[in-house]
């Protein structure tokens, strides 16, 4: 057994002889006896033979007594305004510069629009490129898994980048999650998502598209938790907003434990020059129109698609971008061809929760349009009447909207009540009405076959209709109906104020004699005396309250 005394005095030795050694070495440099920062900043810049600094901090070399430099190297040219490069190109004595960039991904950035219009964004690189002179190209990538790298390749490089063999190796290839939509590329089709504008009003942002990023980055940890290997994860977005609605849903949902998984979360512009094993795009931008703004700028687009190493991820809205007329068009179409097109759908974990997230946001009026995908593997095909679709609008407790969302799920999948007679045949049509009740509403389907091609049987959903109680209390303030000639009759009390009359146009005679009454009817239940729409009286309220809730 060693002493401690003997191991410490054995250690206390080996670190003099370091100093010693270190002591002799700075001797030999020849250094001079300065301890201000300045004169030691002095030394290195005489004695320095290569530096390192950006474009702006280079003017300090301008006044400094040194060896002169020869040449200069600018990384990133293509996105050094012509201005700013300037600063560099004015050292004395300079004899060459060599600027490395690429100008098919993002210029300099610039916020004037009138500076923009005047071409003071543009860099030397561009101005040099569009004059016609030569330029070399480093045309082997060895980042991006082929994969990858074959949409970028044919459309901004004319497909002379080649990949180089580390890339094509087999080893090269991960597979991070099961299933296709989850291979080295794919286009995620997020239908039902809503585009919004920030707080501030400058940027937007699409809640769904944060969840399923939210639900993508819980299956990755779930799916590699306490695995040896931690890949990087890289979650790009055009905007702002959606950089920072994701980040906030990160930090409240604590998505797994961070420290397992290195996640940025950036902007575009924020993210040129890095790289990951796997990168998320969010696109964000989902709207009728077609309207994609500057997400069109396929130098923008270039640098989102080419951050990944083995795994790229772009969820977007395949309606809104295919309207555009931009290079979207083309990667969606591309995407489809490669089979590398997937719709939420496809991964049912993710679709049950888009779902419910939009039950969170109160976003259930699309998931009723006719070109639904929540229909598409349902037992029956689905299509939805115009009176339903006011009736639905018309709900205003957004939980009641749930459950009716819920249960058109249900019927299209084949569920039906139990022990409840709900075929309601009418005596003049051969279909069959089912009357399914939902919180006190009464959803009411028909089933209907049609043959095109082949035989289909459809789900037609026509109303909700709700519940008029036939007895309440009595009110100075109600007339039981009207007639056409405004006679009022069968009044509660005979000293009447009557300020409101109960529509009999499309009621059963009276309410007294009446059960159901459309919520989509064009004509309304209760009007004062000029025909105008009036709200419920307090009474009906009340004894509706205690009948459907």
């Amino acid at each position: 057994m060693i002493h401690p005394r003997s191991s410490f005095s054995s250690l206390r030795n080996e670190c003099l002889s370091a100093l010693r050694s270190l002591q002799s070495s700075l001797t030999k440099l020849d250094l001079p006896p300065v301890t201000s920062k300045t004169k030691i900043s002095k030394f290195c810049f005489q004695k320095a033979s290569l530096i390192f600094c950006t474009i702006s901090s280079s003017y300090r070399l301008h006044n400094v007594r040194m060896e002169p430099l020869k040449v200069v190297v600018i990384d990133e040219a293509a996105q050094v305004k012509e201005s700013e490069l300037v600063i560099a190109l004015q050292i004395r004595n300079l004899r060459h510069a060599i600027l490395v960039g690429d100008e098919c991904q993002l210029p300099g950035t610039i916020k004037s629009k009138l500076s923009e219009k005047a071409g003071f964004g543009r860099s030397l690189f561009e101005r040099l490129s569009s004059l016609g002179h030569s330029k070399h190209l480093l045309n082997m990538q060895y980042r991006m898994h082929p994969s990858i790298s074959q949409f970028p390749n044919a459309n901004f490089y004319k497909k002379q980048i080649l990949d180089a063999p580390n890339v094509l190796s087999k080893s090269y290839e991960r597979c991070y999650l099961e299933g296709g939509m989850f291979g080295t590329y794919s286009f995620i089709n997020i239908l039902g998502g809503k585009e919004e504008v920030d707080d501030v009003g400058h940027s937007r942002r699409n809640m769904v598209e944060v969840a399923v990023t939210l639900k993508i980055l819980q299956k990755l940890f779930q799916g590699w938790n306490g695995s040896e290997e931690k890949p990087s994860i890289g979650v790009i977005s055009p905007y702002a907003a959606q950089v920072a609605a994701i980040d906030d849903e990160l930090l409240k949902q604590k998505c797994g434990n961070r420290h397992k998984f290195t996640i940025k979360v950036k902007s575009v512009d924020g993210f040129q020059g890095g790289e990951e094993d796997i990168i998320i795009i969010s696109t964000a931008r989902s709207n009728e129109s077609g309207v994609i703004g500057f997400l069109s700028d396929p130098r923008r687009v270039n640098v989102a698609l080419t951050r990944a190493r083995h795994c790229l991820w772009i969820l977007g809205n395949e309606r809104t971008l295919s309207k555009a007329n931009s290079v979207w068009k083309a990667l969606i179409r591309d995407a489809k061809h490669r089979h590398c097109f997937y719709t939420v759908n496809d991964d049912g974990d993710i679709d049950k929760h888009v779902i419910t997230v939009k039950k969170e946001l109160e976003q259930l009026d699309d998931l009723l349009n006719r070109a639904s995908v929540r229909f598409k593997h349902a037992r029956w095909k689905v299509t939805f009447s115009d009176h339903f679709r006011k009736s639905f609008e018309k709900l205003k407790p957004s939980h009641i909207k749930k459950l009716v969302v819920n249960v058109l799920l249900k019927l299209a999948n084949g569920w039906r009540p139990k022990n409840i007679d709900v075929d309601l045949r009418c005596q003049s049509s051969s279909y069959v009405v089912k009357q399914s009740k939902v919180e006190g509403y009464y959803l009411l389907c028909s089933i209907d076959i049609v043959k095109d091609s082949m035989w289909t049987q459809y789900l037609k959903v026509w109303d909700i209709l709700w519940e008029i109680p036939k007895i309440w209390s009595s009110s100075d303030a109600v007339v039981r109906y009207k007639n056409l000639n405004h006679d009022t009759k069968c009044s509660m009390n005979s000293a009447i104020g009557s300020s409101s009359y109960a529509a009999n146009s499309g009621v059963c005679e009276s309410l007294l004699s009446m059960k159901f009454y459309s919520l989509s009817c064009a004509k309304h239940l209760f009007s004062d005396h000029e025909g105008r729409e009036v709200e419920l009286p307090s009474e009906v309220d009340l004894a509706l309250g205690q009948q459907l809730f």
